[in-house]
């Protein structure tokens, strides 16, 4: 989508707010022995609160508010009744409908103090996407927002998973353009004015970077069981600096 109405970019900041709200009390709920099922919910008793709907129902075939991944569950997880523990990373992606905007965006957290690898690869994981954020500008392409988060995934020892990407959004959850997490500078699709996008990357431990996905038809799974983490913003390019829809850069990543 690319904004044309001033009335569009005001719907858009309040929705993202609403879902900033959302996502913000889903993470303060992460506790050990709460499930993924408990947290989803939550979500939905809070949609109904803020008067919303959960985009990821509007999504054929899928049922929940949420999508909660869990350790080696790289992207799309499906609540389950499985109990957090220690050291659990958590990544919640959420996002609403309102007023005929969609939004989405995703978190990572640690279940206490992580050990000294998933706590690198939770700073890696912000990092990458913060980073490429910032290039979400008139004039960039879509390849200078890849390569930023493929070059900090790879120069601290990690890989991103190249089958899932960024998107358009707006008036549909998923729009044009595709970002992909890889990428070269100076390529892709050219970034206007007003576009508004949703730059996220999985960042994984993992030896290689391929998924498997689990028997729920949803979840995509580390092949070698290795952890992820998975961070999203949603943001308007413009032409000196983007505006962060989104903006979670003060959040922490324990809980």
């Amino acid at each position: 989508m690319i904004i044309s109405k001033p009335k569009e970019e005001k719907i858009l900041r309040e929705a993202s707010e609403i879902s900033m709200r959302i996502l913000q009390k889903l993470g303060e709920s992460i506790k050990e022995g709460v499930t993924s099922l408990d947290i989803d919910r939550k979500a939905g008793v809070l949609c109904r609160e803020y008067n919303v709907k959960a985009a990821f129902k509007k999504v054929s075939g899928y049922n929940y508010n949420t999508c909660i991944s869990v350790n080696d569950v790289a992207v799309h997880g499906v609540p389950n009744d499985i109990p957090f523990k220690k050291g659990d990373l958590v990544s919640i992606d959420f996002g609403i409908v309102y007023k005929g905007m969609y939004t989405d965006h995703c978190w990572t957290w640690s279940i206490g103090k992580p050990d000294e690898n998933r706590e690198k690869l939770l700073k890696v994981g912000r990092a990458a996407v913060e980073n490429a954020v910032q290039k979400a500008v008139t004039g960039n392409r879509t390849g200078d927002l890849g390569f930023e988060m493929e070059k900090e995934a790879n120069v601290n020892g990690f890989n991103i998973l190249e089958m899932f990407v960024g998107h358009g959004i707006g008036k549909t959850l998923h729009d044009e353009p595709e970002i992909l997490a890889y990428g070269e500078k100076g390529t892709g699709e050219l970034l206007v004015d007003g576009m508004v996008i949703c730059v996220e990357c999985q960042v994984v431990d993992d030896i290689g970077s391929d998924v498997r996905i689990d028997e729920d038809g949803w979840s995509a799974k580390t092949m070698n069981g290795g952890n992820s983490v998975m961070f999203e913003y949603m943001v308007i390019v413009r032409k000196d600096s983007p505006i962060i829809l989104t903006n979670s850069l003060n959040w922490g990543t324990v809980v």
